[in-house]
């Protein structure tokens, strides 16, 4: 049986090197993004199809001098995921070892996971044949024993991975040792009923852009699905769909046709 694993993410160490970015991006063959000056150290702007995770940079005050944290936004991996239960086509799944993984050749493009997710990070990219872009937390890597990219490219150690259980105690002893140095809570042990990702800062949570959520698992508030599918993407849904069918059918005669006509050669 898998171990759960999950990723700590302790804000205190992290050097906004973006890093993981660049890892993140190398593993996963992403594109970059020709970006321009907007008055902020932030780059690229915001998560995309293509950026699955990205550095914002907090400014914070502590007795009258600017500091910064540094705060990594990706997919939180949620223990019971609503992403999951409101996709109509199976296309998400959570793993037994932590990662919400998806699979392209299911989707249809009706984006209902991006309204059920509660921190709103699965990303669509916009062209006639619509999919969804997220972090799978690299369960590529951790299938074969590897730590995620990110993690394994952060060089302060403001991303330890292991089992989620270790992660947790690690947490937990850091409050304890050091109780001055952070909010004595640890984001993502217990919102919208925990995550693989967890988070140790040393400001309150809603400075970070982070939603206050309760311990109840989003997914399992109402029953599926989760936000009331809107006409438009009910008709992408069938529209998308019936196209899919149609190529699907067309190819599979092609390759039919293409095999008869082997034969009689």
């Amino acid at each position: 049986m898998s171990i759960p694993m999950a990723i700590l993410n302790d804000l205190t160490k992290c050097l906004g090197c973006r890093s993981c970015q660049v890892a993140c991006k190398a593993w996963n063959h992403l594109p970059g993004l020709e970006t321009s000056n907007r008055g902020s150290y932030e780059n690229p702007p915001k998560l995309t199809y293509d950026t699955w995770t990205r550095i914002r940079f907090v400014e914070t005050q502590r007795e009258g001098r600017l500091e910064w944290v540094f705060s990594k936004r990706q997919c939180m991996h949620c223990l019971d995921p609503a992403c999951v239960a409101a996709c109509p086509e199976n296309a998400l799944s959570k793993t037994p070892s932590g990662p919400v993984i998806y699979d392209r050749s299911r989707c249809v493009g009706c984006r209902e996971c991006g309204r059920a997710c509660p921190y709103g990070f699965p990303r669509f990219e916009h062209t006639s044949d619509p999919r969804m872009g997220k972090c799978f937390m690299c369960a590529d890597r951790m299938a074969v024993g590897m730590a995620p990219a990110c993690s394994h490219a952060c060089p302060n150690g403001a991303l330890l991975f292991g089992p989620r259980e270790e992660m947790l105690a690690q947490a937990k002893e850091r409050l304890k040792r050091d109780p001055a140095k952070y909010v004595a809570h640890i984001y993502g042990e217990k919102e919208a009923g925990g995550g693989s990702m967890l988070i140790l800062s040393p400001i309150p949570f809603a400075q970070l852009g982070l939603p206050a959520l309760g311990e109840k698992s989003v997914a399992r508030l109402a029953p599926y699905p989760l936000l009331p599918a809107s006409p438009l993407s009910l008709g992408v849904v069938a529209v998308v769909g019936g196209v899919r069918w149609i190529s699907r059918r067309r190819e599979a005669i092609r390759q039919n046709l293409s095999a008869k006509c082997q034969d009689v050669d």
